[in-house]
């Protein structure tokens, strides 16, 4: 009995042994791998406290300093002839002839015969004029002789005797004032004469012919209108914000004109005169500007119609020790600059003048400024902020918190 109970006693305990190895070992293993998750997540947090990430954003600068700028003043309007004529006959008559290009539209130069008229009846009267001349030349020489021989008696006769009547001066200045009066006469007759043929007066455009050839006109009738090609004017305004940066003398100052065409012709002209007045309603003053051969007559410059929209532009004073921006960098009149030590402000500046796509500014800025080209999304006054160069690469330089290491 005492075996076999001692036997059945070694067949347990083996038997609770077995069991608690199976139960005790998958819970080693599991409280091994906990401990070891643990240590991993414990450690990757002391590498992530050692490696903390920058979340400063990006920005890139530009370091300023002042310059001197030229103001371009713009301005723009329509080329209109600076003469215009309304052509009329001095004397009546059947036209005879007309010239090819004496039409609207057509082009012709100084003293091109525009059409003439009879001149019969004109000719004709300045024969006359002539005999009439003759004869009162042949009286006054006439008479002349006759004041010579009364001259040379009288040297004979007592001084009491001899008068102006008998030396006969009255007759010589009436032959005189009939040879005067001839001479008109026949100066009259030449001028009508010379006026059936009617000239160009300068090189010009022809707006409006009226007359036919065979058509009878009479005398002041106006026949036609020409507009001057020589010279043409552009008057334009001037905005009360451009008139401060007028030169003292702007008489004889260049211009550029950019014509509003398909060809967008360049062309050169002058400024010759301020018209002295400023507009009631739009509170501006106006400039003329003028150019030489619009239609390009006489030159290889190409042809500036009247009635074309133009612009123009011309110099106006140098204005001094201003910073030029991007007006994309100015908002509000406020600018971002970047401090030495890598924070973000913000400056209120003074715009001068607005030219184009940029501000010039006087006042607000410095020499050296680092103006913020790129701004991060949500700027703040204050805000740290990491300086890249054009490859986007981080530039070294020191933090808050490594200032404060140190």
């Amino acid at each position: 009995m005492s075996i076999s109970n001692a036997s059945s006693q070694t067949s347990a305990n083996g038997t609770r042994k077995s069991l608690l190895i199976k139960i005790g070992m998958p819970i080693a293993i599991l409280v091994v791998g906990i401990a070891g998750m643990l240590g991993i997540k414990a450690t990757a947090q002391d590498s992530e406290e050692k490696k903390p990430v920058d979340t400063r954003p990006n920005i890139s600068y530009q370091a300023i300093q002042p310059t001197d700028h030229t103001v371009i003043i713009s301005g723009n309007g329509e080329i209109k002839p600076k003469e215009s004529t309304a052509l009329s006959a001095q004397v009546s008559g059947e036209v005879e002839s007309l010239h090819p290009n004496f039409v609207a539209g057509g082009l012709v130069k100084r003293g091109d015969v525009l059409f003439t008229i009879e001149k019969d009846a004109y000719e004709a009267a300045v024969w006359q004029a002539e005999s009439e001349l003759s004869r009162a030349q042949a009286a006054l020489i006439e008479e002349q002789a006759r004041a010579n021989v009364a001259k040379r008696e009288a040297k004979n006769l007592p001084k009491v005797n001899v008068t102006d009547l008998y030396l006969r001066k009255p007759q010589l200045l009436s032959a005189q004032a009939a040879v005067k009066s001839a001479q008109a006469r026949l100066k009259l007759a030449q001028r009508d004469l010379n006026d059936t043929t009617v000239r160009a007066p300068y090189d010009a455009l022809i707006i409006m012919r009226n007359i036919g050839v065979g058509q009878f006109v009479n005398r002041g009738i106006e026949v036609a209108r020409l507009n001057n090609i020589e010279t043409a004017e552009l008057v334009f305004p001037v905005a009360g914000f451009d008139a401060v940066f007028l030169p003292d003398n702007i008489v004889g100052a260049n211009a550029t004109l950019h014509a509003r065409n398909i060809d967008k012709t360049t062309r050169k002209g002058s400024i010759t005169r301020d018209l002295g007045i400023v507009d009631s309603n739009t509170r501006m003053s106006q400039l003329v500007v003028e150019i030489n051969d619009p239609y390009g007559l006489i030159s290889d410059a190409e042809p500036l119609k009247f009635g074309t929209f133009v612009d123009v532009q011309f110099k106006g004073i140098t204005i001094e020790n201003v910073y030029k921006l991007p007006q994309t960098l100015v908002n509000n009149r406020r600018v971002w600059v970047v401090d030495n030590e890598n924070k973000l402000r913000i400056k209120n500046v003074t715009v001068l003048r607005e030219e184009g796509k940029y501000f010039y500014i006087d006042s607000g800025l410095e020499p050296n400024d680092k103006v913020v080209m790129t701004l991060p999304e949500y700027p703040l006054d204050g805000m740290e902020v990491k300086i890249t160069n054009d490859k986007n690469e981080v530039v070294a330089t020191p933090t808050a918190s490594d200032s404060q290491s140190e």
